[in-house]
């Protein structure tokens, strides 16, 4: 995305999951830049000259780790003694040089000792293995680890668990401890319980997690060091070029003269700049500081534009054709391409954005909004200029239907985005500019490479105990083999989860234990990814943490709680949707899968659920009406002829009631 300001950044920090970075100056940020920018030509490299597996996913962190100790905070002096802290919030703030920063903030900001002993650590840690990488992995597959393997084993555990605790908090670090004690003390638990085991000594572990490709260094390493790193590069190269901004003036210019112009306007831009970050509540905040002015000019009350603001920044997660994280990690779990992961979300998005759609269209006439002139050229002139800013977007869609695999259509889109630049002189890509994209690309995947090597942890001890087959029985048990009950059950698990630990890992989690749950119920392996994805994204959105919202009441000043509940209500289409393709025999077809007739009918029909909610939830005013609208919704998402029928005929009668209603208390 474009620089933020100060102060948003600091909505960022407050509100996201991942924790600010440091800033550094002088020499040193120019040395992190410099190894940022390599990093990134490293992976760009790679997809044309592939390396082995674990030797790439290996050197890809070495680099990556040493930079999350350099660029992250430890934050351990929080936890220290008020006489002991130094330049912390707690402190008194220092005071000001006359023209220039507060004394100490540079050195504040400097990495410590320790920082850059945990830095050397860790380039020692996962270069050892590569000096030998072939007798590595032979040692772990043979079970015949050295004594300085295990040693080296447990320092990058205990140096993987550090950083995920400085990039994203303490949540998904303790649950990484209590998977690796559940892993060496299972044989300790009762007999007679379904989760217990016979128990892993250090070296098991260690063998389990470090030497092979189902722990540290699995599928999600892999989605870090190849899709992921390549999507913020790409991210990158687009906003330096200038295509962020273009985005917010085209959204601005498109919607113009009706009194829901603003809400669609600002609805608009959060999916546009969805291609550029991959942060729900970045994308909230950035996109909050230009449009709640205009919101407020056009008579939005400041709950409702929060929600508006939060919905539409959750979209940046949902939305081909980058999608989330997780996305990928889906792609690689079933083995299937990238793109067919993004025809599974196509339906659903439309559903998405529909749904908020609806909703502004019924709020406009509700708070008796009206148009707002900005101060932006004409659309039309806009995309004649700049319009060449959407050819880098298409052509990754044209390349991957054209068999080329993800990771070369977004490097092939990346050079054609970095050309392009040289049609706009105020953001042609000259070599800072270039450097400062590849440096940017590697930055902003740091918190995410933390969270998947720490969440290899979580898949490793899950495969070697056979923890998530068990668990899975567990949960069909208690739900009496119901698939409703079930799929009830993993929602409200997957958002519980979703409070607590960022979508990526929420989503990692949820798949291995969640996902076989509702496969051995009948619900094939994508409607079960897919579920589980849009449940971890929905946390985000979902109170009571509801980060996107708690960061769009932030901007506009409105009560946190019914800004949740305003955006709870512009998301509701989201909540629902998933369970129409995992309950019903007809909801693959809102995965694109089957026959295109029975997709287009099941996409209609979803819609007019869609739009049934959104009555339901703001389009009548009397409770009767409203609860004949939400019977409807639900009986229209059971896709099945006769659900699909009694849907439409409570509908029609939630219709004539509010019409007779509304006839009474208006004759005129």
């Amino acid at each position: 995305m474009t620089e933020l300001s100060d102060r948003e950044a600091e909505l960022v920090s407050a509100h996201e999951q991942e924790r600010p970075a440091r800033q550094l100056g002088g020499p040193l940020r120019l040395g992190v830049w410099i190894v940022g920018g390599l990093l990134s030509v490293y992976s760009l490299v790679v997809v044309f000259r592939p390396v082995e597996a674990l030797e790439h996913r290996m050197t890809f962190l070495a680099v990556a780790l040493p930079l999350v100790f350099l660029c992250y905070r430890s934050g351990w002096s929080s936890f220290l003694p008020r006489l002991f802290r130094r330049g912390t919030a707690a402190s008194p703030p220092p005071e000001t040089p006359a023209g220039g920063e507060p004394e100490g903030t540079r050195r504040s900001e400097r990495p410590s000792v320790a920082d850059w002993l945990l830095a050397a650590a860790s380039l020692a840690v996962l270069v050892y293995p590569l000096l030998d990488i072939d007798g590595f992995r032979d040692r772990g597959s043979g079970a015949a680890l050295t004594d300085l393997d295990v040693v080296a084993g447990l320092a990058l555990t205990v140096l993987l668990l550090e950083a995920v605790r400085r990039t994203v908090g303490w949540s998904l670090t303790i649950i990484c401890v209590v998977f690796l004690i559940y892993a060496y003390y299972g044989a300790y638990l009762p007999i007679d319980w379904t989760i217990g085991h016979r128990g892993f000594d250090l070296g098991q572990i260690v063998s389990q997690l470090y030497t092979g490709t189902e722990g540290f260094f699995g599928v999600p390493m892999q989605v870090a060091a190849s899709y992921i790193i390549l999507f913020t590069i790409y991210g990158a190269v687009l906003d330096y070029s200038g295509a962020s901004k273009f985005f917010i003036d085209l959204s601005f210019a498109a919607f113009r003269k009706s009194r829901a112009a603003p809400g669609r306007t600002v609805t608009t831009a959060g999916f546009l700049l969805g291609t550029v970050s991959g942060s729900g509540v970045a994308t909230t905040v950035s996109l909050g500081s230009v449009a709640w002015p205009v919101l407020r000019r056009a008579g939005y009350p400041k709950e409702p534009a929060g929600g508006i603001l939060a919905a539409g920044g959750i979209g940046a997660i949902l939305s081909p054709p980058t999608l989330g994280a997780a996305a990928f990690i889906i792609a690689e779990y079933l083995r299937v391409s990238y793109l067919e992961v993004l025809l599974y979300a196509t339906i659903p998005t439309l559903l998405y954005y529909l749904g908020i759609f609806l909703a502004i269209e019924i709020d406009s006439r509700r708070f008796s909004t009206h148009a707002v002139q900005v101060d932006a050229p004409k659309a039309g002139k806009l995309l004649l200029r700049f319009g060449y800013h959407f050819s880098s977007l298409i052509l990754i869609i044209v390349l991957m239907a054209l068999d080329r695999s993800a990771f070369q259509s977004v490097v092939i889109a990346t050079a054609i985005a970095f050309a392009l630049s040289f049609l706009d002189p105020r953001h042609r890509m000259g070599p800072k500019r270039v450097g400062q994209a590849l440096a940017k690309g590697t930055l902003e995947v740091l918190p995410v490479t933390a969270v998947c090597a720490a969440a290899g942890i979580i898949v490793g001890v899950i495969t070697q105990t056979g923890l998530g087959l068990n668990l899975s029985a567990i949960i069909v048990d208690f739900a009496a083999g119901n698939l409703v009950l079930t799929t009830l059950m993993s929602g409200i698990a997957v958002m519980l989860l979703g409070l607590a630990v960022p979508v990526t890992a929420s989503f990692i989690i949820a798949a291995v234990i969640i996902g076989p749950a509702l496969t051995t119920l009948g619900v094939t392996q994508a409607e079960a990814y897919m579920f589980v994805f849009y449940y971890a994204v929905l946390s985000e959105v979902s109170p009571p943490t509801a980060l996107s919202a708690v960061a769009a009441a932030a901007i506009t000043g409105g009560n946190t709680y019914k800004t949740m509940m305003m955006t709870w209500r512009y998301t509701l289409p989201a909540f629902l949707v998933p369970f129409a393709f995992v309950l019903t025999p007809n909801g693959q077809a809102l995965l694109g899968q089957g026959p295109i007739g029975t997709v287009l009918l099941m996409t209609a029909v979803s819609a007019v659920a869609v739009a049934a909610l959104a009555l339901a939830t703001g389009g009548m005013s009397g409770w009767p009406e409203r609860a004949l609208a939400a019977i409807a919704a639900v009986l229209l998402l059971f896709l099945e002829p006769v659900p699909i029928v009694a849907g439409l005929a409570v509908l029609a009668v939630a219709v004539a009631v509010h019409l007779v209603r509304s006839r009474r208390r208006d004759p005129a």
